[in-house]
C-alpha cells in the first residue's frame, strides 16, 4: 500500500506542475457550435495513449490535470479508488476496456478516467476501448479535410495512430505500401506497418524529432518515400539512425508551406565577393567535371537529345575550363548505381535531366553532399539538390494565341503526359492564348498517360483538327505529330513548336558557380529548397513559327513574346474562371509564381480533367507520386 500512496503522491504533485484541467468534448462541441453530430460505433479499439486527451463530460475534467494525472489529496475516496487499481494492475493488469469517444482522431474518456491516469503513470502505449466516433460537418478548413481523408484510410487500415499535417497524405501512405486505393489491409499488414513505423519512431524521437514542428507521420511518410517503405525491414538499427541523421535537413523542408525559393532570372542571384569555385572544385583537379545523367538517349528520345544539345553547347563554351560526360539510360532499377559511378568518376556537378531521376538525385545528394546534384524537376522542395525547369507555359500561351486564330471552328486539342506540377499551368496558358484571340475556343484535354483510351479517336470524334502535342520530335521518326499542328490524312502541317534552350542554361549555372553568385549550402535558408525557374526573357525558351502562318498571326505573336520578355505581360493576369468558378476576382492582379506552378484548377474553356492515379499506366505513377499535383483525388 505504501507503494501504491507514494506513486499518487508523486503523480498528483506532477499533476499540479502541469497547471491545467482536462478538457472536456461537450464544450469543445458547444465552442465549435457543432450541434446535430452523427455517431458512429467502431467497436473495440486499442486507442494509442497520447491521444486519449479530455473527458467526454465536464463532470470529472477538474479531477485531473491536461496529462490525466490526478489532482484531488491521498486521503479522498477517488485516491483510494486510484491506488486500488494501481494495485490491480501491478497484479493482474487492468483488462476491462474504458468507453470513449474519438473526434477529430482525438480521444475523450466516458468511463474509465482512473484506469486511464493509471495506465498513463504507467506508459502504457494503448489502452482497450469501445469508442463512438463523432463525425464532423464537412467544412473548406484543412484540418476538417485532412480528417475526411483520415477516416476513408481508417476504413481501410484500422490504424489510428499516424497523422500528417498535409492533404492527400493519407492516400499517398496507401499507395507507399503497395496497397491500392481501395484496398483493406490485412492483420499480417497492420503488425509490419506497427513494427516498421514504431522503429521509426523511437529513432526519430531519440533525435529530438518532437522539437520539429512536423507530425512523426509527416517525417515518415518523407522517409519511406526516399528509402522505400520495405526497405526498412532490412535497416539494421545503426543504418536507420545514420540515414535519419542524413535526412534531418530535409525534415526541415516540411515544417513550412512556404519551403521553396524560386529563382525566375539568372541575373536574380546577387553579386557575392567570396568565391565558392574553390570550394567546389578540389584545388589538385585542374577542371570542373560535370556530369549528365540521362533517363534515355540522345537516339531515342528528343528530351534527351535536346539536354545533349546543352551539354556540347557547355562544353564548347568552356573547353579549357570544363569537362563532361553523360550517362544513359538511367532507370528506376539502375539510377543509384549511374549515380555512384558518376560520383566514382569524380564529377563535382551532376544535372540529372528528368523528374524520375529526382529519388535517386536526393539520396545521392544525401550521401555525397560534397557533390552538387541538380535535377530537371519543378517545385522540389529539398534541402540538399537544387531543381531547375523552364517556365513553359509562356511559350505554350503563345502556340494557344496561334491555335485560337487557326482553328475555323474553335475546336482545339491539347495532349498532356504526366499531372505534375507546371503541366496545369501550361494547358491553362494554351487555353488563355486561345481564348484571347477566339473568344469561343474549346481546348479539348486528353493525356497521353492514361490507360486504355484512343486520343486520336476522341479528336475525331469532336472535331478537332489544331493539336498541341509532344514539344520536340522523336530522333529518326519522320513524324509531323509535334508541336502545334493541323490534324490532315494527307499530311499534317506543323504551325509552331516550343524549342529549349539548355545550353544557355547550363552556361549561366557555370558562369554562377565561377563567378561566386552561386549561394552554396552556407548562405541559403536552410529551411526552403532553391529551384531555378528560367522563361523566355533569359532565352531558355522560345517558340518557333512556321511560314505558313498569316502575316498578322506572326506579328501578334511577336508582340506577345515581346511583351513577355520584357515582363509587361503574364498570362495569368486579370479576372480568370475555372472550371468550377472564378479563381481571381481582381482584374489588376497577377498571379504570384507559386500559385501558377502548383494549380489544381482547368481553365473554364478546357473540356477535360486531371486524371486521377488508378487512371494512369505503371510507367507514370512513380514520376506522378513524386510530382502529382497538390489535389486530394491524384
Amino acid at each position: 500500500m505504501a507503494e501504491a500512496q507514494n506513486d499518487y503522491y508523486k503523480a498528483m504533485r506532477a499533476g499540479k506542475r502541469e497547471g491545467e484541467i482536462l478538457p472536456n468534448l461537450d464544450d469543445i462541441l458547444k465552442e465549435k457550435n457543432i450541434v446535430a453530430v452523427r455517431e458512429v460505433p467502431l467497436g473495440l479499439v486499442q486507442i494509442p495513449s497520447e491521444l486519449i486527451v479530455g473527458t467526454k463530460t465536464a463532470g470529472r475534467s477538474s479531477a485531473f490535470s491536461k496529462g490525466f494525472k490526478p489532482l484531488l489529496k491521498e486521503n479522498t475516496e477517488f485516491a483510494y479508488k486510484w491506488m486500488a487499481l494501481y494495485k490491480a494492475h501491478l497484479n493482474e493488469g487492468i483488462r476491462e476496456p474504458i468507453k470513449a469517444y474519438e473526434f477529430m482522431n482525438k480521444f475523450y474518456v466516458e468511463e474509465g478516467n482512473k484506469r486511464v491516469s493509471v495506465l498513463k503513470f504507467f506508459d502504457a502505449v494503448s489502452i482497450p476501448g469501445n469508442v463512438t466516433r463523432i463525425v464532423p460537418p464537412r467544412t473548406e478548413e484543412k484540418g476538417n479535410k485532412i480528417y475526411y481523408e483520415f477516416m476513408d484510410f481508417y476504413a481501410l487500415s484500422r490504424i489510428n495512430y499516424i497523422w500528417f499535417t498535409q492533404l492527400g497524405s493519407f492516400a499517398k501512405l496507401q499507395r507507399l505500401v503497395g496497397k491500392r486505393p481501395d484496398e483493406a489491409w490485412s492483420d499480417d499488414d497492420r503488425l509490419d506497418f506497427a513494427s516498421a513505423y514504431n522503429r521509426f519512431r523511437a529513432e526519430y524521437k531519440a533525435n529530438g524529432g518532437d522539437k520539429i514542428p512536423i507530425t512523426t507521420g509527416d517525417a515518415f511518410l518523407y522517409f519511406i518515400g526516399l528509402y522505400d517503405y520495405r526497405s526498412l525491414d532490412d535497416m539494421t538499427a545503426v543504418e536507420l539512425k545514420e540515414q535519419l541523421a542524413k535526412s534531418w535537413d530535409e525534415f526541415k523542408l516540411l515544417t513550412t508551406d512556404e519551403s521553396v525559393e524560386l529563382q525566375m532570372d539568372p541575373t536574380a542571384e546577387s553579386e557575392v565577393k567570396k568565391n565558392f569555385f574553390a570550394r567546389l572544385i578540389p584545388t589538385s583537379t585542374p577542371k570542373l567535371l560535370v556530369a549528365f545523367i540521362h533517363e534515355k538517349n540522345a537516339e531515342i528520345s528528343g528530351w534527351t537529345y535536346a539536354h545533349e544539345l546543352g551539354r556540347m553547347h557547355l562544353q564548347q563554351t568552356f573547353e579549357d575550363q570544363i569537362s563532361t560526360t553523360c550517362y544513359d539510360n538511367a532507370t528506376e532499377e539502375n539510377a543509384d548505381d549511374l549515380l555512384v559511378k558518376a560520383i566514382a568518376d569524380g564529377n563535382n556537378l551532376i544535372f540529372t535531366t528528368s523528374p524520375p531521376l529526382l529519388k535517386a538525385s536526393l539520396k545521392a545528394a544525401i550521401e555525397h553532399p560534397e557533390v552538387k546534384i541538380l535535377n530537371c524537376s519543378l517545385n522540389t522542395s529539398h534541402r540538399y539538390i537544387r531543381t531547375y525547369y523552364a517556365r513553359m507555359y509562356e511559350a505554350k500561351f503563345l502556340m494557344g494565341a496561334i491555335a485560337g486564330a487557326m482553328s475555323k471552328n474553335g475546336k482545339i486539342g491539347y495532349i498532356a503526359d504526366y499531372p505534375i506540377f507546371g503541366m496545369t499551368a501550361n494547358i491553362n496558358a494554351f487555353a488563355l492564348g486561345a481564348k484571347m484571340v477566339n473568344p469561343r475556343a474549346k481546348v479539348y484535354l486528353e493525356w497521353s498517360t492514361l490507360k486504355d483510351h484512343d486520343m486520336a479517336k476522341s479528336f475525331a470524334e469532336n472535331e478537332v483538327h489544331y493539336i498541341s502535342g509532344q514539344d520536340m520530335t522523336i530522333p529518326g521518326e519522320p513524324s509531323r505529330h509535334f508541336g502545334l499542328y493541323r490534324d490532315s490524312e494527307d499530311m499534317p502541317l506543323n504551325l509552331a513548336m516550343p524549342i529549349w534552350h539548355w545550353g544557355k542554361f547550363y552556361e549561366q549555372m557555370i558562369r554562377n558557380i565561377m563567378n561566386g553568385a552561386w549561394k552554396i549550402d552556407d548562405t541559403n535558408d536552410s529551411t526552403k529548397g532553391l529551384n531555378y525557374w528560367w522563361g523566355m526573357s533569359a532565352g531558355i525558351i522560345d517558340v518557333i513559327c512556321s511560314q505558313h502562318l498569316p502575316i498578322g498571326t506572326a506579328r501578334l505573336v511577336d508582340l506577345l513574346k515581346k511583351s513577355i520578355c520584357e515582363m509587361n505581360y503574364n498570362p495569368f493576369s486579370g479576372v480568370l474562371y475555372s472550371q468550377s468558378g472564378i479563381v481571381q476576382k481582381n482584374a489588376d492582379a497577377v498571379m504570384d509564381p507559386e500559385e501558377i506552378i502548383t494549380m489544381d484548377w482547368l481553365a473554364e474553356n478546357v473540356i477535360g480533367y486531371i486524371p486521377k492515379m488508378e487512371d494512369l499506366i505503371e510507367k507514370a505513377k512513380p514520376v506522378v507520386m513524386l510530382q502529382g499535383i497538390d489535389n486530394p483525388e491524384i
